[in-house]
């Protein structure tokens, strides 16, 4: 697989990338270079982020879609290639062709079998899983001595809504590795917009489980169940969130479910 991001390179230099260039065609052309799609000749090609492309790259991309022919910048003769395409956007393609900015016949083309991932905010499910996943990938790079997150901060994560989805995540938890002092991440580690976008304060996070006690107590029984319920609550009955939130297994969580009767 060969990969090529549209957003990032200028139209100039993303079609030299794409479909490579003879020698002389442009001031700095030193030598002939091949691009992305002959590089891809008998794999798959992933033009991330397509939607950044200008109309005439578009079109230059339609011809060698249909004709599976293109010729190289500054080049007199066609080339000829096998690959498989696959694209990925966040735009709205159809709103982007009534604006003019994408080609109708384009689309057509490359959605062939589409996918669409929903939102990180619509499957919070997911969002433990990755939370655990990045941590001990930082945790490597930056050499840190780490093992997860505390479940108050897991709780922010989960309930923070991710307007950048999962380069939004990934880049809060390099930083919070990064700034970290202790084996698990804490909830003033985390930005303070992600904090208060989550609708609580660093200060507080941790201490917003015990805001409602009753002024005569509450057993450590009740309180755990109740910890519980409400965890399950937030988390829409989803025990294997809600375990992950707990910083419990999910087998401890089932125990504990059933030893407090708990229903959901």
């Amino acid at each position: 697989m060969v990969c090529i991001n549209s957003a990032a390179l200028t139209e100039n230099l993303l079609e030299a990338e794409l479909f490579g260039h003879v020698k002389g065609a442009f001031t700095g052309a030193g030598e002939a270079r091949k691009g992305r799609l002959e590089l891809a000749d008998g794999g798959t090609l992933f033009l991330d982020e397509i939607g950044h492309m200008s109309l005439r790259l578009q079109a230059k991309l339609l011809r060698f879609l249909q004709e599976k022919t293109f010729e190289p910048v500054g080049a007199a003769n066609s080339r000829q290639v096998d690959v498989r395409v696959i694209a990925a956007t966040n735009f709205d393609l159809q709103e982007e062709i009534r604006k003019g900015h994408f080609l109708s016949d384009l689309l057509y083309r490359i959605e062939v079998i589409p996918i669409r991932a929903p939102a990180l905010r619509k499957r919070r499910e997911d969002i433990p899983l990755l939370v655990n996943h990045f941590v001990r990938h930082y945790a490597v790079q930056y050499e840190k001595s780490i093992d997860g997150v505390t479940p108050e901060t897991m709780e922010i994560l989960v309930r923070y809504n991710w307007p950048g989805n999962v380069r939004e995540l990934k880049n809060c938890l390099a930083r919070a590795v990064l700034l970290s002092k202790g084996p698990r991440l804490m909830p003033d580690e985390l930005s303070e917009q992600i904090v208060s976008g989550a609708g609580l304060s660093a200060a507080n996070a941790d201490k917003e489980i015990f805001s409602d006690l009753p002024e005569k107590g509450i057993t450590l029984r009740d309180m755990e169940s109740e910890l519980i319920r409400k965890t399950l609550e937030k988390c829409s009955g989803n025990k294997s969130l809600a375990s992950q939130c707990l910083g419990i297994s999910r087998k401890t969580l089932y125990e504990k479910i059933e030893r407090y009767g708990i229903s959901m």
